[in-house]
C-alpha cells in the first residue's frame, strides 16, 4: 500500500510541489527511511516524526517504512517536510474518510506534536496555487505570510492533534484571511525625516533625483557632515512598493528567515546597511545551501555601504555584475540558484583616511600616496556604475545653529511621486527582460534611444562632456538616464541642456578626487 500527500519546498526563491509517498515492508524492523535527495534536516525528520507519533499515540503503518520525496532528482532542504511525512506514514485505517487530495501540508514538528514555523512559506503557497491545490495547512506562525496569496484557503495549525480533528470533520479550523487593517497595524513606520538634517540642500536634491529614477549614489565628505543621516532617510521619499514588488521582497526575506515575526507582507522599501566586515558570501549570498545575501535582501530598496573603502575589495567588486543584471547566480556542486537583486546602491566615504582632505579649517594629515591608496580601494569600473557622485561638505556654525526648519520628507516625496508618475505613463507596456520597466535607471540601450530625446544645445553639451571627461559608453548612457529623470521633474518629454548640465555635474566628482 502506498500513502500519498502533497507538500512544497523552495529552490532559490521559487517554490515547487513535492509529492510525499510512503510504503511499508512487512517485517519486524521499525526503521523510517527517507529518500528523494533529502538534505540532513530532511533525513532527521524521521526522529521528529517518530517522537511526535509516540507522544500523540498515533498508529503508524507496520514494518519498515520508506518515504519518497518526488521529484527525486531535485534537492529537498529544510524541516518543512516533517508534517507531510508524518501524515504519509499514519495507518490510514485510523483516518477513515479523510481526503488528502488537493491539499498541501507544510511544517516542522516538535516531539509533542506542535507545529513550528519554516522559511519560504510564501513561495511554497504560490507554487501550490499554481499547481491547482485548494487548501494549504501550515504552522500558525506562518499563516499571516501565506494569507497574502488569494484564491487558496490557508489553514493555520497549532498542533497535529488539532489538524487531525479538522481532517476528521470533528473540530473545524477557520482559514486565515488576509487583513489590510492587520497589515497597516504591523507595518513598520519610517520615523526618520529629512527635516532633521541641517543644510546639505545639494545632497538632498541629489537623493531626490536618485529616489525618482532609482539611481546609485556615492556620498563623499568629512566625518560628521551628515552622509549617514541623509542615506538613512532615503526610503522616506521613495515611491511605495507595488504589490508585485512587495511580494518579491517578502519571498526573499521569507526564504532567508529575515521576515519580521507576524508581518504578512513587506510594505516599505528595504534598507540594508551591513557592516564593512561582511564577507563576500554575506554580501552576495551563498553558503553550502545557497541563501540570499544583502544584495538580494535589499531588492527593490536601498543597499547602504557606509565607510565604502573599508569593505573587502573582493566583496565590493562582486557588486559589479548585480548592479548591471539586477540578479545574482550562486553556483555550487549541488546546483545553482538565481536570486533577484534590483537595488539602489548608496555608498558613503571620507575623501581620505583621516577624513579631512579638502576641509576648510582642519588640515589633512594623509600623505599623497596614502590618500591615493585609500581612494584606489574603489575601482574605476565600480565607480562607473554609480550614477550620482555628490560631495557632502562639513557644515558651518550658522547652518548648525539656525532655527530654520528644513523641508519635510513628505514634501520631497510628493515631487518624487509626481516625477515617477510622469515616467510611468512613458513606460506603459515596457519590459526589461521579463520584468516591467519601472525606473529610468533600468532602461536598456534601445529604450534609451527611444525615450531620451535631447535638444540640439543639449547634444552639443553632451559631446563636450564626453570628450572632456573621457566617458565610457556606460557613463554616457548613465548621464542620459540621469538627465531623463531630472527632466521628469519638469514633466518634459525632451531633455534640455539644463537637465543635462545637472546630470553631468552629478558625474564629475570622481575626476575631482581620483584623477589627482
Amino acid at each position: 500500500m502506498v500513502n500519498t500527500v502533497h507538500s512544497a519546498a523552495v529552490d532559490g526563491i521559487d517554490g515547487f510541489i513535492v509529492t510525499v509517498e510512503a510504503t511499508n515492508a512487512q517485517n519486524n524492523n521499525s526503521k523510517l527511511n527517507i529518500i528523494g535527495l533529502p538534505d540532513t534536516a530532511v533525513k532527521e525528520a524521521s526522529g521528529r516524526v517518530k517522537g511526535a507519533a509516540r507522544d500523540l499515540r498515533l498508529r503508524l503503518m507496520p514494518g519498515e517504512l520508506t518515504v519518497n520525496l518526488a521529484p527525486a532528482n531535485q534537492k529537498k532542504e529544510g524541516s518543512g517536510f516533517d508534517l507531510p511525512v508524518l501524515l504519509s506514514v499514519i495507518d490510514r485505517d485510523t483516518l477513515p474518510n479523510v481526503d488528502f487530495s488537493h491539499k498541501c501540508f507544510i511544517g516542522e514538528l516538535s516531539f509533542t506534536g506542535e507545529l513550528r514555523p519554516v522559511n519560504g512559506v510564501l513561495s511554497m503557497v504560490l507554487a501550490a496555487k499554481n499547481a491547482g491545490i485548494k487548501e494549504v495547512y501550515l504552522p500558525y506562525d506562518n499563516a499571516a505570510e501565506a494569507s497574502v496569496v488569494t484564491g487558496i484557503d490557508i489553514y493555520p495549525v497549532k498542533t497535529v492533534a488539532q489538524l487531525l480533528e479538522h481532517l476528521k470533520h470533528l473540530e473545524k479550523i477557520e482559514p486565515k484571511k488576509f487583513s489590510m487593517e492587520e497589515l497597516r497595524a504591523l507595518s513598520l513606520v519610517n520615523t526618520l525625516d529629512f527635516c532633521d538634517v541641517k543644510g546639505q540642500d545639494a545632497a538632498k536634491y541629489a537623493l531626490e533625483v536618485a529616489a525618482a529614477g532609482f539611481h546609485n549614489v556615492l556620498l563623499i565628505g568629512p566625518p560628521g557632515s551628515g552622509k549617514s543621516m541623509l542615506a538613512k532617510r532615503l526610503p522616506s521619499i521613495m515611491p511605495k512598493l507595488t504589490l508585485n514588488e512587495a511580494i518579491e521582497c517578502t519571498r526573499i526575506h521569507s526564504v532567508a528567515g529575515a521576515l519580521p515575526e507576524r508581518v504578512p507582507l513587506i510594505t516599505s522599501r528595504p534598507f540594508r546597511s551591513p557592516h564593512h566586515s561582511i564577507s563576500t558570501a554575506g554580501l552576495a549570498g551563498g553558503g553550502k545551501i545557497p541563501a540570499p545575501g544583502e544584495v538580494s535582501l535589499a531588492h527593490n530598496g536601498v543597499l547602504f555601504l557606509d565607510e565604502f573603502p573599508e569593505f573587502d575589495k573582493g566583496a565590493v567588486e562582486i557588486l559589479r555584475q548585480p548592479l548591471e543584471d539586477n540578479s545574482i547566480t550562486i553556483t555550487r556542486v549541488s546546483g545553482k540558484v538565481t536570486f533577484p537583486c534590483s537595488f539602489m546602491l548608496v555608498a558613503a566615504m571620507n575623501p581620505c583616511k583621516c577624513g579631512f582632505y579638502g576641509h576648510l579649517t582642519r588640515p589633512c594629515t594623509c600623505s599623497p600616496g596614502s590618500r591615493i591608496s585609500y581612494l584606489n580601494k574603489i575601482s574605476g569600473p565600480l565607480l562607473d556604475r554609480i550614477d550620482i557622485q555628490i560631495e557632502v561638505p562639513s557644515l558651518e556654525f550658522n547652518e548648525l545653529s539656525s532655527d530654520y526648519k528644513a523641508e519635510k520628507s513628505a514634501e520631497m516625496r510628493k515631487r518624487v511621486v509626481k516625477a515617477r508618475a510622469f515616467a510611468a505613463k512613458r513606460f506603459e507596456g515596457e519590459f526589461v527582460g521579463e520584468r516591467p520597466l519601472l525606473f529610468n535607471s533600468q532602461m536598456n540601450s534601445e529604450q534609451i534611444r527611444r525615450f531620451c530625446a535631447v535638444d540640439e544645445s543639449g547634444r552639443l553639451l553632451l559631446k563636450k562632456a564626453f570628450d572632456r571627461l573621457g566617458l565610457s559608453a556606460r557613463g554616457y548612457d548613465k548621464i542620459l538616464k540621469l538627465a531623463r529623470t531630472i527632466a521628469d521633474f519638469d514633466e518634459s518629454d525632451i531633455i534640455f541642456s539644463d537637465h543635462l548640465s545637472k546630470a553631468i555635474q552629478f558625474r564629475t566628482l570622481d575626476r575631482a578626487y581620483w584623477s589627482k
